[in-house]
This record gives C-alpha cells, structure tokens and sequence, in this order.
C-alpha cells in the first residue's frame, strides 16, 4: 500500500484530502466488483470556461464549412456562434445550439466522427490559457483517477457532453475506455454503402434527453447497471448524481468541485445548461454535507507541468 504522503501528491493537506484518504481506506470493504466511481467530465475532469472544449470543436468545424459555403452562417444558431454573441447564445439556449452544431456532422460515419475530434485536439488550443487542450485536464483529478485505479475501482465517465466527442479523447487523457464514458447520445441511421456492405451514419437527433440532473442515474442504471460508490461534479447538472452515491449502502463519498481560484483557473458557480436550479449547488453541497473541493485551498497545482505526448489521443 502506498504510504499516504505520497498520495495524491497535488492535493494539499487539509479536510478535503483527509475525506478523499478516509474514503480509500474505508473502500477497501468494498467487494471490488463493487467499487465504483462516476465522474462528471466539464469542469470536473478538464476545464470548461471560457467555453466548452465540445463547443469549440463544433465552432471549428462551423468556421470551416463557413469559409466554403458562407450562407451556412445565416441561421441565427450559427451567426451567433461565428460572431461569439454571448447574448445571442444566452437566449437561444445550449440545447438548441449543440443541436444546430450538430448538423454539421451529420452523415459522418462513427469512425471518421472520431478521428475529426482527435485532429482538433492535436491542433486546437484552449482560447484564454492558450495551451493545448490535453494540458487543460485536472492534474489532482488524474491522480484521484491513478488511485481508484490502482485500487480496482471501476472508473466511468457520466458526462452531458456528446458520447461520442468524449469516447474520442477519454482513454488518452484519462485511461477510461470508450465504453465506460456515458453521454448525451446521438442517433445513428443503419445504412448501405454502394457495395452493399453496412455501415452507421450520425444524424443531428438526440437519443433520449441531453444527460444532464436525474437524467445520468436513470442512464448510469440502464447503461452501467452499477451503483457508484464515488461520484465527483461541479454543477447543478451533476446533483443528483452524487446524491445517488451517497445513496450506497457502502462507503461512499459525493465530491463538488468548487471553482474559486480565479488566478490559476477561473471564478464562478456551475449551473445547470438544460434547467433551472432552485439552489446553488455549493449551498446543495453544504446542506447534505458533501466534500466541498476547493480549486484554491486544496489544489497545489492545476494543470499538468509535464510536456504532454502528442501520440496521447491516437
């Protein structure tokens, strides 16, 4: 067993690091097929302000369909977007923008999807940090990944970001397989080529809900069929999910990620994109008694310091 000053080496001693040690130990109990942890993606594993990473990735691909046919642009969703109207995207909404977004990619077979989000990862960079955007995940966070890992938790990613963008990028940036990444999903058309041999083409319809409030239980069961131990969010959006870990009848912890450091990250209080939440969740978090991470007071470092391997994402 590793001794616990070299755990979680960019955690700084404190009650957040004591209750994220406490948990460990305490989950050794745990049967290993039963332990269990679901992770939020935006904002809790990587960082989502001032935009999120999917966003800029459909924003790219808009630039670019704009540069060849300049009337795509004409569609209030995407002048918006083009002109970066935070007002416009405001009153328009996320849901009906991603969907609009989503169009571009429409035909795509799940494959191609695939390699067009990993060629933006290995060329883009975050827009006011301005590295790329593997040096944008969490470095606490990978190494709470590296020690429930090591301590044979099964690790799944619940995201309200789009499946598939996500299963790109997952297993490089956080060794979680494409499989264990639960998402808002897109429906595929089952079609054939001219030679008659199948194959899937993306649509620009959402299959189900957008993933997001009591819509990641309802999917963890019915797409995980497993009962997490640990959950970690940092919005709204994430509620119910870590309420639904505390839930367990074994150890289990809730953890919010509070972002409140606003010179190495940024300053705000998540919400939720597809409803309106009646509580703040840092007060959710305080009244149900949850661990509260502070990005200020606990992290010691944010982001990773070491070069990243471009090969990461292939």
């Amino acid at each position: 067993m590793t001794s616990t000053e070299t755990l979680l080496p960019s955690w700084r001693p404190g009650p957040t690091r004591d209750a994220l040690i406490g948990f460990l130990d305490a989950a050794e109990s745990i049967p290993r097929a039963r332990r269990v942890a679901a992770f939020d993606n935006d904002g809790t594993l990587w960082c989502e302000k001032p935009t999120y990473v999917q966003l800029d990735f459909f924003e790219d691909a808009l630039r670019f369909a704009a540069a060849a046919d300049p009337s795509i642009g004409l569609s209030p969703e995407y002048a918006a977007v083009l002109a970066g109207d935070r007002a416009a995207l405001g009153e328009i909404g996320l849901e009906r923008v991603a969907l609009a977004l989503g169009q571009l990619f429409a035909g795509k077979e799940p494959d191609e999807f695939t390699a067009l989000a990993r060629d933006f990862m290995a060329r883009a960079r975050h827009r006011t940090l301005g590295v790329p955007f593997a040096r944008t995940v969490y470095q606490p966070m990978v190494e709470l990944l590296d020690e429930l890992r090591r301590r044979e938790f099964s690790i799944f990613i619940v995201t309200g970001g789009g499946t598939e963008f996500v299963r790109a990028v997952s297993e490089g940036l956080y060794g979680v397989p494409p499989e264990a990444v639960v998402g808002t999903l897109i429906d595929y058309d089952f079609v054939r080529r001219d030679d008659g041999s199948p194959t899937l083409h993306r649509t620009d319809r959402i299959h189900g809900v957008a993933n997001e409030g009591t819509a990641k239980v309802g999917n963890i069961q019915t797409q995980l069929g497993r009962h997490p131990n640990l959950a970690a969010g940092n919005s709204g959006g994430d509620r119910e999910m870590l309420e639904w870990a505390r839930a367990s009848a074994e150890p289990s912890l809730a953890l919010l990620i509070d972002h409140d450091d606003d010179e190495r990250e940024f300053r705000y209080t998540s919400t939720a994109e597809t409803f309106t939440e009646t509580e703040p969740i840092t007060s959710v978090a305080e009244r149900l008694d949850w661990t509260v991470v502070s990005m200020r007071r606990d992290w010691s470092t944010v982001f990773p310091t070491d070069p990243i391997d471009p090969t990461v994402l292939d």
